[in-house]
């Protein structure tokens, strides 16, 4: 038994499933005991649009100087703007000290509930630009 939910394919374990991939199409046949008996093509489409806003390097390298001077991260631990501040190993109070620090170093306030939507060193920078694009207009 074979089901499809959007571009992914489950199998039962009876069944073997052949792909072969040509010019961005993807080819499913669905075996049963040796004999093909479904063939499907398929085009992977992307399930969904994202629109991000990049912020400046040199932000993301101020907050990245930031968070691992806050955190004392090792300098062979990379942060990086994908770097997610729980995983650097950060708790609710230190996610609060590094948003103080923040506001101190840039010269901005940052309301409570933009500080609970930053959860990565690019969501601090993204934020910072903006206010800080907000406060020189």
């Amino acid at each position: 038994m074979a089901s499809l939910a959007g571009s992914s394919i489950s199998m039962q374990p009876r069944h073997a499933l052949a792909t072969s991939r040509v010019s961005g199409l993807k080819l499913v046949s669905f075996m049963n005991q040796g004999r093909s008996s479904l063939s499907y093509g398929l085009r992977l489409m992307p399930s969904r649009l994202r629109i991000s806003c990049a912020a400046k390097p040199e932000t993301v390298d101020k907050v990245c100087e930031i968070v691992r001077k806050q955190l004392a991260v090792p300098s062979e631990k990379p942060v990086t703007g994908d770097s997610k501040f729980a995983e650097l190993g950060a708790d609710s109070l230190d996610t609060v000290e590094i948003v103080m620090g923040l506001e101190e170093e840039f010269g901005i306030t940052v309301e409570e509930d933009n500080a609970q939507n930053i959860s990565t060193v690019l969501d601090a920078a993204e934020l910072i630009d903006k206010l800080c694009g907000e406060k020189s207009a």
